[in-house]
């Protein structure tokens, strides 16, 4: 299977969105944190606080994914694989890939059906009172490229094995 530009955009533009989310999270903390401090002065914390950051962190956690999967950028320990030959090392990035996608479709489907439980029991967040859901619905959204981008990779990566040579630049990934 050939590089996708479309794949890499979207995984691109998700990593873009997580981390204006991030940054998001950061100003809502450093805002609602000031407000503590400042409390005798008639400031306060950002009531749910807590509640927006978990939702949002659930966000941002899978949408860095399919942008590491596409530019092979999961940490890598390479103690014994730098001694094989390039064949050996398309090889085991297969099984790898194939496990990764496994492990992301399982994390999808889990959280499809957590989110319709909580969808069907109502359940609202304590300050706030928005559904539950909602961070569910946004995290699933995100595992759900993460999903179409690994299957993308999981064809890129057998693709390679079968023509002998990679389709992408080495590992760009932590190496230790």
């Amino acid at each position: 299977m050939n590089r996708s530009p479309v794949m890499e955009r979207l995984a691109r533009a998700l990593a873009i969105v997580g981390g204006l989310v991030l940054v998001f999270i950061t100003l809502l903390t450093v805002v609602s944190i000031t407000g503590r401090a400042f409390v005798r002065h008639g400031l306060g914390p950002i009531p749910g606080d807590f509640e927006l950051v978990e939702a949002l962190t659930a966000f941002a956690v899978f949408s860095f994914l399919p942008w590491c999967q596409v530019t092979r950028s999961h940490a890598t320990v390479d103690v014994f694989t730098s001694f094989f030959s390039d064949r050996v090392n398309r090889v085991i990035d297969l099984v790898t890939e194939i496990l990764m996608t496994v492990i992301i479709v399982l994390i999808a489907w889990r959280l499809w059906y957590g989110m319709w439980d909580k969808i069907r029991y109502n359940e609202v967040t304590f300050i706030l009172q928005f559904p539950v859901w909602w961070g569910f619905a946004a995290a699933m959204v995100a595992s759900a490229i993460a999903v179409v981008i690994s299957f993308y990779m999981l064809g890129v990566r057998i693709g390679e094995v079968r023509s002998g040579r990679s389709a992408f630049a080495p590992t760009l990934g932590a190496v230790h």
